[in-house]
């Protein structure tokens, strides 16, 4: 069978990445590969990524072979070795709680002010914005990728200080798509998926709004025979 499509709609997939890890690259790949193109994520460069979700795992995984130091910000030590497995140097518990750390620093939230050229929020929950803002380094930038469902207070002084910026960032036209897909395919990653077959389809959405959730669903195309 033949089919004639546009070439601005299709992307090729490398011979050595599955489809099923594949596709999720082609959302929270994309999006977290393209503000750390953009703002030049590389040696020397120190990197946070708030968030150690879909998009936070594939941060860390993109931002490490990019040559950058990448830290991971998170509520909680749950993640800790996850996160180093994936290539993370260092992780922080960003709690309000700042007297928390993890067991291979001792910084504590505030000794981290004017750390980063570059921190990636991945949370679409309220947080306090300034507080991250005010980890970012001379020049630095914070870029936005969720989305909260609030409002977030905004203290001005925080960016005007060290001529800091706040930006923000969705995804990548097609031909940055095929670019992070040869990049992937090139360090080997991948998207950490939970298989589900179609028959359990409907139990899927349940367990998201209950979190219940650790890895990218994605229905197992052999269950549809």
């Amino acid at each position: 069978m033949k089919i004639i499509v546009n070439e601005n709609y299709v992307l090729r997939i490398p011979d050595n990445l599955s489809m099923d890890r594949a596709a999720p690259l082609l959302c929270a790949g994309i999006t977290m590969y393209s503000p750390l193109m953009h703002w030049e994520a590389g040696p020397g460069k120190k990197v946070g990524i708030v968030g150690l979700g879909g998009l936070g795992r594939m941060g860390v995984k993109i931002a490490h072979p990019l040559g950058a130091e990448v830290s991971v910000l998170s509520h909680s030590l749950k993640k800790q070795n996850e996160a180093k497995k994936m290539g993370a140097d260092k992780f922080y518990v960003a709690a309000n709680n700042t007297s928390s750390s993890s067991s291979n620093t001792q910084e504590s939230f505030d000794e981290l002010d004017g750390y980063f050229d570059l921190i990636i929020n991945t949370l679409s929950v309220e947080i306090d914005w300034n507080r991250y803002l005010n980890l970012l380094a001379l020049d630095g930038t914070m870029v936005v990728v969720g989305l909260p469902e609030k409002e977030t207070p905004l203290n001005v002084s925080s960016l005007i200080n060290a001529r800091r910026s706040l930006a923000g960032s969705v995804i990548g036209e097609i031909r940055e798509t095929q670019e992070m897909l040869d990049f992937c395919s090139k360090h080997n990653i991948a998207s950490d998926i939970e298989l589900i077959p179609i028959q359990k389809v409907n139990e899927a959405y349940p367990r998201v709004v209950s979190s219940d959730v650790r890895y990218r669903f994605v229905i197992d195309t052999k269950s549809l025979d």
